[in-house]
């Protein structure tokens, strides 16, 4: 574990923004987590998995919003029989999450599941975690080691106390674990609810591996609170091109998830193929109903998948110089407003007929 007590490991100093550290590339089913590939967004059923129909119906509405991986609890083994209903009637990949009973994790490998979580530390010992690693293998299917600040192992608490650097080792531990077994499809996460602590955890686990990284802030509370935690949280480790697949916990309901993902990969241009909205926060200036128009825009084009750039600015001043970049664009005024495209005017119209007249020229572009 050379260099690990260094704050930042030199081989991570010259990452630029939104580069990306290639890591392992692991198979889920069709789909791959890790090796420079697309970043996965994944959630999590909240519905009792036994209940096949409910949470067939909740993963569904998950993959119409960009779902890429659902998880669903298994705590017991009728949940792990579920799991192949559930896949039969499911597109995306489905991952099982077990705690503590190892013949979950067996059993829900032997139905089917692409993937299983566990945390190897809670999972029985040693010989049940080769039992899990076994069957895993057998069927083709990886594992995530899952820590959180609540899953460390005591004595690496005792010396290291509840830190950044303790969620590292304990997670290092579980993967030298299944590696004694020979198993390699290994992603790893270190979560916790705090934000910083979450950071500097999977910095220095990026630093000492080069398996995948699962990123999340865990517990992260309502979508009031819980996007701006894992918008922090996950956003600057994504823009020091560390993460592979992500998840935005989110107490309620779990679509709510997938919309958060997609805006933080948006954000940092990790995500191109969508239509972004740029609009300015309104001023005394602003005559037209800035907020309802760009509410209306949104709506018109959120499952579009071609990548543009709208304006929907509420005045000259914010107008063609300023969105000059944008594919299509609004400039408000009192009685009339400017259609531009890429800074230059393409026409005044009348306020009455504007989203009419820019949803017009947007047809022409899509």
């Amino acid at each position: 574990m050379r260099g690990f007590y260094k704050r930042f490991p030199r081989k991570n100093r010259n990452l630029k923004p939104n580069s990306k550290k290639l890591t392992r590339r692991i198979p889920v089913k069709d789909a791959f987590i890790g090796g420079g590939g697309r970043i996965l967004i994944q959630s999590m059923t909240n519905t009792r998995t036994s209940d096949v129909t409910a949470t067939v119906a909740q993963i569904k509405r998950l993959e119409a919003a960009g779902c890429d991986l659902a998880r669903v609890a298994v705590t017991d083994e009728r949940d792990a029989r579920a799991v192949r209903q559930i896949i039969e009637q499911i597109k995306i990949p489905l991952a099982a999450d077990i705690q503590f009973d190892y013949k979950l994790a067996i059993l829900s490998a032997e139905n089917g599941a692409h993937k299983l979580r566990i945390n190897p530390g809670n999972i029985g010992g040693e010989d049940k975690v080769r039992q899990v690693c076994e069957a895993a293998a057998a069927h083709e299917i990886p594992i995530r080691v899952g820590i959180n600040s609540g899953s460390i192992e005591k004595d690496i608490l005792a010396e290291h106390g509840n830190t950044p650097k303790a969620l590292c080792l304990s997670a290092l531990r579980s993967v030298r674990m299944l590696e004694a077994f020979g198993f390699y499809d290994i992603v790893i996460s270190v979560k916790s609810s705090s934000v910083k602590a979450m950071i500097e955890a999977n910095r220095l686990i990026a630093a000492e591996t080069g398996y995948p990284l699962h990123l999340g802030v865990t517990e992260a509370g309502s979508p009031k609170s819980g996007v701006v935690k894992s918008a922090i949280g996950i956003g600057s480790l994504l823009a020091d091109g560390i993460g592979d697949t992500v998840r935005v916990s989110l107490t309620g309901d779990p679509v709510a998830e997938i919309e958060a993902a997609r805006g933080i990969l948006r954000a940092l241009d990790l995500d191109k193929n969508y239509v972004e909205i740029v609009s300015c926060p309104t001023c005394g200036r602003c005559r037209i109903d800035l907020a309802a128009l760009v509410d209306m825009v949104e709506e018109m084009t959120k499952t579009v998948t071609k990548p543009l750039k709208l304006a929907v600015m509420g005045c000259v001043v914010n107008g063609p110089g300023e969105a000059a970049g944008a594919d299509l664009g609004i400039a408000g005024g009192p009685d009339r407003s400017v259609l531009f495209q890429r800074g230059k005017v393409l026409r005044t119209v009348d306020n009455e007929n504007l989203f009419a007249e820019f949803i017009g020229e947007l047809a022409k572009l899509l």
